[in-house]
């Protein structure tokens, strides 16, 4: 099977995020054929048109979504919205020449968070997924309530349930990618 690239964007630079720790139990999942890379937003300034030159963690981003066949975001919620660090990085590819960093480039979403565990930012993200012609793996679902005893004192996901459903994700991500790479 082809090695299928991919680009996991974390919205929340916390440094214990369970969205980070959700992109990396996503590493440890992997279907054959499959890598998984995680982007480092800590450096990247906010889109700006009037920068010139690009800064050196936008350049490094912007060529790791280049090189992506396909994005996980980790979808953090904040007011009921995506994190401004996720969409500032899409803001950053999305005035790349067409759009071709992002346009018809498969993505998964998964979120971890209070109550409905994201789930108004992640379709608030599907939004934005249409104008970038992104094209969304619709099932399963990955929405956590961080806050249920899902993760352990050290930040690691222990819920097998929840295991399972990345894992699902991760298979659905794969065929859609081999899906629009035709």
């Amino acid at each position: 099977m082809t090695d299928i690239r991919i680009l996991g964007i974390c919205g929340s630079l916390r440094q214990a995020s369970h969205n980070m720790t959700l992109l990396k139990t996503a590493q440890q999942l992997l279907p054959q054929g499959m890598r998984l890379e995680i982007a480092d937003l800590t450096a990247v300034p906010f889109f700006n048109a009037d920068l010139t030159n690009k800064p050196a963690a936008v350049v490094a981003l912007l060529a790791a979504m280049e090189q992506a066949d396909g994005f996980i975001f980790a979808c953090p919620e904040y007011n009921y919205s995506i994190a401004p660090a996720l969409k500032n990085a899409l803001d950053w590819a999305s005035r790349e020449p067409d759009n071709r960093l992002l346009s018809g480039k498969a993505a998964a979403i998964m979120g971890a968070g209070g109550g409905m565990g994201t789930s108004r930012a992640q379709y608030h993200l599907r939004q934005v997924g249409v104008y970038l012609d992104l094209h969304f793996v619709n099932k399963p679902e990955v929405f956590v309530n961080a806050f249920s005893g899902v993760f352990a004192a050290d930040g690691a996901l222990q819920d097998e349930k929840i295991r399972d459903n990345i894992q699902a994700q991760l298979v659905a991500l794969q065929t859609l990618v081999l899906r629009c790479k035709k």
